[in-house]
């Protein structure tokens, strides 16, 4: 018995009493989707594969101790904190002193070059002096983070080095 009541070539005549899981109707495959997506679900809760990602030296170990991961959490924390601080201040240094060297020979400029004259205006202005302002900041703090980080990664690896010998 054809699922089609028309003239239908054979190769999509299902036998809906034998291949009831690929039937041609909507209700049957919506069926057949939560079913798909019940045993996916269950197959990514029981998955044994290891992690794509790489563990840190405290996830990679089964700790008991809580209180020892947490006091290493703040002490990351702490580390991360500090390092953002420095790039922070380091950044307004910077941009403080791009500041007063664009903003000088932009308005020298604008009073002393016909060219410039006509065609700066006050927003041309402080777009060229806020420009180069906010770029110094995001690069010299972004500098400053990323060398305070890897210094206090080669101390830590340096203690944890001579710690296990």
């Amino acid at each position: 018995m054809c699922a089609f009541h028309f003239a239908a070539p054979l190769s999509f005549c299902f036998q809906l009493d034998t291949v009831s899981r690929f039937s041609l109707f909507p209700r049957d495959l919506k069926g057949w989707w939560r079913q798909e997506r019940a045993e996916f679900a269950l197959q990514e809760r029981e998955s044994t594969t290891a992690s794509f990602f790489i563990p840190s030296p405290v996830e990679g170990k089964d700790t008991k101790d809580r209180e020892a991961v947490k006091l290493i959490a703040e002490e990351k924390r702490a580390r991360a904190k500090a390092c953002t601080d420095e790039g922070m201040k380091e950044g307004l240094k910077a941009a403080f002193v791009a500041c007063l060297a664009t903003a000088i020979p932009t308005l020298t400029a604008v009073r002393m070059v016909p060219w410039v004259k006509a065609n700066v205006n006050y927003t041309g202005q402080a777009l060229i002096i806020s420009g180069a302002t906010i770029a110094t900041y995001f690069v010299v703090a972004e500098q400053t983070i990323l060398e305070c980080s890897r210094k206090q990664n080669a101390t830590n690896l340096e203690k944890s080095r001579a710690g296990l010998s």
